[in-house]
């Protein structure tokens, strides 16, 4: 059989089915007069207006050569800010997706599509990759880290002085990671995957991020230590930094000890999708043990995508004809866009009227080219395009956001850690590293093959 060949949307078709889901936010004020006889009625009503969103804003993104994530993002920030826009056209605001954006059960499902989403990224690499990358790919990872985060918290203290060191150390580390996803998929589009620079920038990405999430479990261990009455000390970042390490090292030699043994006693199981069960369990449960030692969920999610190998179910990959990777795509398609729209939602433009935001804005996203630009030159080796390697690890997308959601959702003796005016201002920087990446990527890359070829 052969599946029928996707028909682009045409942009009128777009415009009906924008216009219809926008349309459909009128419906939750008419019911609610009625009264709802079942919670879940306005949550799949939201969940029908949103999955639709971000796939029209998928695509125009598709269009205009963008990743799709950026389409979604873009379409949140436009829901969220409808009640400025219907207030200032009719005078009457529309404040349903404002009251959307704080929703309790959809907040929930963005989480779980977080934790989704970094079970994904670390079923797309293994632990062999990473070893195999090189020094290059970690020198050009460790600069990407230290240069954002160290400047990202001079230039926090510098513009937001009356903050707390919480708040700079927070700012640094949303700076520092890398978009495997973004990156990747750009090299695919231009056809450039096989380059050694790709290689390196690649494996540098995927070392990054495991930088940077033990980076994020450093932060909220010691905003957690700060919470609980004690003071920012060396001892308790080395025991944060202790047992990040521990538990990342700890849960890929245990877990590339179990998981074998774990799908073997699965394939004895005669019900339908085994595989994605256990794939799922054990994804939940190493996020659920890395919270329970102080670490986001994020991070054991992300260590069981790098143990669960293909060679660790090859009985039960035989047997129901998918891969892990395969199976776990539609629930990411259902989630994962949810968490990109909520996060665009409540980025709040009126937040740029207050002064300075739109100065932090503009550093972040100078601080976040410059960084990563930096990174390059820790690439080793005769004749290789260090521009080039250097952009490819500009993007920050999907990673970028979720350090800036953990941050909005943690508080230091009653201060936000990201507040409103520096959650819109991570927002930009990310909206602005994903869209120069491409066409910059594309230019520099043609510029380095021209050189070679002289």
């Amino acid at each position: 059989m052969f599946a029928p060949r996707a028909t682009p949307l045409r942009p009128k078709t777009l415009a009906r089915l924008f216009g219809l889901a926008v349309g459909a936010a009128v419906v939750p004020s008419l019911a609610s007069e009625g009264g709802h006889s079942d919670p879940a009625a306005p949550i799949v009503l939201a969940l029908a207006i949103i999955l639709v969103l971000a796939k029209v804003g998928g695509d125009l993104a598709t269009r205009v050569k963008q990743p799709a994530v950026l389409g979604e993002l873009l379409v949140g920030v436009v829901l969220g800010n409808v009640t400025l826009v219907s207030e200032a056209v009719t005078g009457s605001p529309l404040r349903y997706f404002e009251d959307l954006s704080g929703n309790s059960y959809l907040d929930m499902l963005s989480r779980i599509g977080v934790i989704i989403l970094l079970f994904e990224v670390g079923l797309e690499s293994t632990v062999g990759q990473m070893m195999k990358v090189g020094l290059s790919a970690l020198l050009v990872a460790t600069l990407g880290v230290a240069v954002p985060f160290g400047l990202g918290w001079l230039a926090s203290a510098f513009l937001l002085p009356g903050h707390s060191v919480y708040v700079h150390v927070f700012i640094g580390a949303t700076l520092t990671a890398t978009s495997v996803g973004i990156t990747a998929r750009v090299l695919q589009d231009l056809g450039k995957s096989q380059l050694t620079e790709s290689r390196i920038i690649l494996g540098a990405a995927v070392i990054d991020d495991v930088m940077g999430l033990v980076i994020l479990a450093v932060v909220t261990g010691i905003i957690g230590a700060a919470n609980a009455g004690t003071t920012l000390a060396l001892g308790d970042v080395a025991l944060t930094l202790g047992k990040a390490i521990g538990f990342l090292v700890g849960s890929l030699l245990v877990g590339r000890w179990l998981s074998p043994r774990m799908f073997t006693a699965a394939t004895h199981l005669k019900a339908r999708m085994v595989l994605l069960a256990f794939g799922l369990g054990f994804c939940f449960l190493l996020a659920w043990l890395a919270d329970l030692i102080g670490l986001a969920p994020i991070v054991g999610a992300f260590a069981a995508g790098l143990i669960l190998e293909d060679v660790h179910y090859r009985d039960l990959k035989d047997k129901e004809h998918h891969t892990l990777e395969e199976l776990i795509h539609p629930i990411s398609y259902f989630l994962v866009p949810v968490f990109f729209v909520l996060m665009g939602m409540r980025t709040d433009l009126k937040a740029f009227v207050a002064p300075g935001v739109l100065t932090l804005a503009g550093a972040l996203v100078v601080i976040a080219i410059v960084g990563k630009l930096t990174a390059g030159l820790g690439a080793l080796g005769k004749g290789l395009d260090r521009l080039s390697i250097g952009i490819g690890m500009v993007p920050r997308g999907e990673v970028g956001l979720i350090f800036a959601s953990i941050g909005a959702g943690l508080t230091v003796q009653g201060e936000k850690v990201v507040d409103a005016s520096v959650f819109s201002a991570v927002v930009v920087m990310v909206i602005v590293t994903t869209m120069v990446t491409p066409p910059f990527l594309k230019w520099s890359l043609a510029r380095g093959e021209a050189s070679k070829a002289r």
